[in-house]
């Protein structure tokens, strides 16, 4: 269930739908774009989705899939069903186009790999192809789409006369003219025209007379006439009884193919509709290739995960503004179903709102979105919207009753499985009455388990968010040194007007800000300081967070690796120590055999047999203490490695970044550093001085070199500290410098991580920009290429969160383009 009646026309669906409709290369294909419905079958939805997903992987990846013949013929066979009807001409050559085509549709998908396309291998499956019926078409039309003369003996045997014909009326025409060209009625350039089918002589109307004929015809000026001689006008009849015969020859072979075709036409019937829905299928492709448009996660349940989401029409009017759209990530489920939207105007709320509401609709119709690839979405039954003004003054409806009559629809139809959307909840009447009405609706969709997106400019709708279960806040980003909207979406604060600093930056004196802040009261204006104020520490721990993650990343890579190593021991272990075994023995038995030969010598010799045997014990005893030997030193040695590992290994996994966190936290505020003091570089072992400080940079000697650095990467340490490692390394520090210098030579600004996943990707970077950042050069470029712009969010994302940075932007399309990210630093 939709409401209102206009939800396409609010949300922007029907341009949507347009745009697919203007892909589509048929008129069932166009019919089937207007007649697209809202589903919450999830067999339908993920049908649909997975039938556009494959079409669009065709359309990239494959080269045999036909483009062209996508012709409407529904209507042409529908007529046939009545007897005495017959096909013509022009409807049987885009009878034959439809066929060629339908043919070479389930051809491609019979000649694919069996687990390619199942979705569209399906469809096609029903459709069956009757090679007779094409071939009878082949042999009554040609490759131009004429009727051949050979359709029919009689049809041929009629063609040939009419060009018999045809052949003598020319010979006769050209003596015609050639006598009349001599006896000077005709001009000497004029040649034979045709009017009407019929062959006719131009001359002037003076010699109309002078030319036995009829007249035919006459110029626009009357100053020429055309004239049929007589002495082919018998001719000219005849030809023209012949044409009359031929065409009712054409008749009566459209007749019998008729006749043939209508025991086919249900099954003939289905294969043009199985065209149409391919049409249709293959615009919403060539739409979703248009918008990079993907398939989302599919979920039963309802719920919203979207993640880089973009709307669509939007990003289409930025783009020829030469600008690009922010995206929006944001996520709803069962125990945060309802978002309130708070923030300045023109901030982007509605923004959110709609494209929530726009990107739902599309995937329930069977479209796919602009979003990343990991967004997950679930169906709902129903999905309202209030949003615009919708006044009416032949119903006697002002703004806001107008809202309230929405919401007294919302209250008695809404249930768990219903999506709500409100632009500007409470808005049109006075404020304190109109929050309080509409924290009560609120509450009211609370209790029903709706889901929802709200957007308001009302504080107590904030504080209820903020202490409700079940709803979450959320605040559209705005630049307070710049006094502009960011369009970015953060859930979990709410939202500032900052009507004050627009104010200010549209012109209003200070003297009637100041007043109005005095009107407002103490209380509120610093209610919006807290709130900055806690967007600003929200987004520091987020920072911190998202560094903990990449450092919890890199240590489970590490882990991996010892794993391993270990395996690898563990199942060499066995081979080297029977290799070690097999030595020994070797060298036991080249021993052994040794002593033997000494004991025959001493036996030769006439020994006493006591030494004789004695001898033997020893050399028994010697063997057996050379194979415990060997055997311990390898056991020891393998043991104490396996240990060592086993021991890394605990060692890394009883860090826990969620109480690293804790303790990050938890640490008293140092005081601010200042110059002279100590100081070492964050994760290194190089220390240095700090020579002087400006804003959040310092100017820090590290031996001989001094460096600009940002005051968080720096560590303060003792002055005993700092003298203890200068004075214990000082060839140290002098091989630091140049080890910086030979890296300077050596840095590349450009890394290359295209084809690499996230996480591999994610770590050569960060080492990437680090070295970049001891080298002390300007800028660096990042090629990741385009594709989904998944791996490019992803990297844009991490170089936030690192200190240093003056800017992320697009290389020149020139150079790049969005392929290339280019880093500009402090």
């Amino acid at each position: 269930m939709i409401y209102p009646l206009n939800f396409e026309q609010k949300t922007g669906f029907d341009r949507i739908r347009e745009m697919a409709a203007s892909h589509c290369l048929s008129a069932l294909g166009r019919q089937k774009a207007a007649a697209a419905a809202f589903s919450s079958s999830f067999t339908d939805v993920k049908r649909h989705l997975l039938q556009t997903h494959e079409m669009l992987t065709i359309l990239r990846m494959e080269e045999g899939f036909p483009g062209e013949g996508y012709t409407d013929v529904e209507e042409a066979l529908k007529k046939l069903h009545i007897e005495g009807t017959y096909i013509e001409v022009s409807e049987l050559v885009a009878l034959q186009q439809v066929l060629n085509t339908v043919r070479a549709i389930v051809s491609f998908f019979k000649k694919c790999k069996a687990e390619l396309y199942p979705c569209l291998k399906t469809l096609a499956a029903g459709v069956v192809v009757y090679p007779e019926v094409s071939r009878r078409i082949d042999s009554i039309l040609d490759k131009h789409g004429a009727v051949r003369d050979n359709a029919s003996p009689e049809l041929l045997q009629l063609r040939r006369a009419i060009h018999e014909k045809e052949t003598q009326v020319v010979r006769r025409m050209n003596a015609i003219l050639k006598s009349a060209q001599a006896d000077g009625v005709a001009d000497a350039d004029t040649a034979v025209s045709i009017r009407d089918g019929r062959m006719v002589i131009p001359v002037a109307a003076a010699n109309k007379r002078k030319l036995k004929g009829l007249v035919y015809d006459e110029s626009a000026t009357g100053k020429t006439v055309f004239i049929e001689p007589i002495e082919v006008v018998e001719l000219n009849n005849e030809i023209k009884e012949l044409q009359y015969a031929e065409q009712r020859e054409i008749i009566k072979i459209l007749r019998a193919f008729t006749d043939f075709l209508r025991p086919y036409l249900p099954d003939v019937l289905l294969a043009a509709d199985f065209l149409g829905e391919m049409d249709f299928i293959k615009a919403k492709a060539q739409l979703a290739h248009r918008m990079a448009a993907v398939m989302p996660v599919l979920s039963e349940t309802p719920q919203i995960y979207l993640h880089a989401a973009r709307h669509p029409l939007l990003e289409q009017a930025l783009k020829k503004d030469g600008k690009q759209i922010v995206p929006l990530d944001l996520r709803l489920d069962t125990a945060k179903h309802i978002l309130v939207i708070s923030g300045p105007n023109a901030g982007g709320k509605s923004v959110c709102l709609k494209t929530v509401g726009l990107l739902q609709y599309m995937l329930q119709c069977g479209f796919l979105i602009p979003a990343s690839e990991n967004s997950e979405m679930g169906l709902f039954h129903r999905i309202f919207i209030d949003i615009g003004d919708e006044q009416s003054l032949e119903n006697d409806l002002s703004t806001y009753s107008s809202h309230l009559l929405n919401m007294k629809y919302f209250l008695r139809n809404v249930t768990a499985e219903t999506l709500v959307l409100i632009d500007e909840f409470g808005a049109g009447t006075e404020p304190a009455a109109g929050g309080a009405i509409a924290e009560a609706i609120l509450i009211q969709l609370l209790n029903q388990r709706a889901f929802g997106v709200i957007t308001t400019h009302y504080t107590n709708l904030k504080y209820y968010a903020a202490s409700a279960a079940g709803i979450v806040n959320g605040a559209m980003l705005f630049d307070v040194q710049k006094i502009q909207p960011l369009f970015r979406l953060e859930m979990g604060t709410p939202g500032n007007s900052f009507a004050f600093e627009l104010a200010r930056k549209i012109g209003l004196s200070d003297e009637v800000v100041k007043l109005a802040e005095t009107k407002v009261g103490e209380d509120y204006v610093n209610i919006e300081k807290n709130l900055r104020a806690i967007a600003r520490n929200k987004r520091y721990w987020e920072e911190k967070r998202s560094r903990i993650k990449q450092t919890d990343k890199h240590l489970e890579h590490i882990t991996t690796k010892y794993e391993e190593e270990l395996t690898e021991i563990q199942a060499l272990r066995k081979t080297v120590i029977k290799e070690a075994k097999d030595e020994a023995k070797r060298i036991l038995e080249t021993a052994n055999r040794q002593i033997e030969r000494t004991i025959l010598e001493i036996k030769e010799a006439q020994a006493e047999k006591t030494r004789t045997k004695a001898a033997r014990q020893q050399v028994e005893q010697l063997k057996q203490e050379l194979e415990s030997e060997a055997q311990a030193g390898i056991d020891a040695k393998i043991n104490r490695k396996i240990e060592q590992l086993k021991r890394r290994q605990e060692r890394r996994a009883q860090r826990d970044p969620k109480t690293e966190l804790q303790a990050e936290q938890s640490r008293p505020e140092e005081q601010p550093l200042a110059a002279g003091d100590k100081v070492r570089l964050s994760g290194q072992d190089g220390v240095g001085e700090i020579m002087t400080l400006k804003g959040k940079k310092a100017t820090v000697a590290f031996g001989s070199i001094i460096t600009n650095v940002t005051l968080d990467r720096l560590e303060r340490i003792s002055a005993n500290e700092y003298r203890k490692v200068m004075r214990s390394s000082p060839a140290a520090n002098n091989r630091s410098t140049l080890n910086l210098q030979e890296r300077k030579l050596h840095f590349k600004p450009a890394i290359d991580v295209r084809g690499q996943r996230v996480e591999e990707a994610i770590d050569h970077i960060n080492h990437f920009i680090d070295e970049a950042l001891m080298v002390g050069v300007e800028e660096v470029k990042i090629l990741h290429g385009k594709g989904t712009g998944a791996l490019k969010e992803e990297i844009r994302k991490i170089l936030r969160t690192i200190g240093g940075i003056r800017s992320i932007d697009d290389e020149h399309v020139e150079h790049g383009g969005a392929g290339i990210t280019v880093v500009k630093f402090e």
